[in-house]
């Protein structure tokens, strides 16, 4: 695992630049693992790659239903919130293992379940400098690097 790529997100607009960037390079069976404290911007992410990739209407987070799933023209998407999790195994009742093998699956803190992520996953940590400026490094395999960075 190598960390690859900073991208500062000043507001909103930027943040849907880069899912619209990255929705086109994804393909059925990609793992995107978003980390970062509350409020640093996993959520907002999520939605607007959702959007990026076809899906209209409303896209609720998955806090309490702990994932949500869309169908795009593509492949089927996969919103994972894992904020509630007490118990890494309790993903299991999730349908983690099926989403794994049918579409994109998207998981908002990872960690709580880290031993059932997939190593090939791609790794996004979002943050927050000081003045409250986002941003979030990137973190994968090197199969992800120039899939990621093409056309950046």
């Amino acid at each position: 695992m190598a960390a690859f790529q900073h991208i500062d997100l000043p507001d909103l607009k930027a943040t849907a630049a880069l899912a619209a960037h990255l929705a086109p390079r994804l393909k059925a069976k990609d793992v995107l693992l978003l980390q970062g404290e509350l409020g640093a911007g996993k959520t907002a992410f999520a939605r607007a790659l959702i959007q990026a990739l076809g899906v209209k209407g409303e896209i609720p987070s998955p806090t309490f239903t702990l994932v949500q799933s869309y169908e795009t023209p593509s492949f089927p998407i996969h919103h994972f919130d894992l904020y509630r999790l007490k118990k890494p195994e309790e993903i299991e009742e999730l349908g983690f293992d099926d989403a794994l093998y049918d579409g994109v699956s998207l998981v908002e803190w990872p960690e709580k379940a880290d031993v059932y992520m997939p190593r090939e996953a791609l790794r996004l940590a979002f943050g927050m400098k000081e003045g409250g400026m986002r941003f979030v490094k990137f973190e994968g395999p090197e199969s992800w690097v120039q899939r990621v960075k093409e056309k950046m």
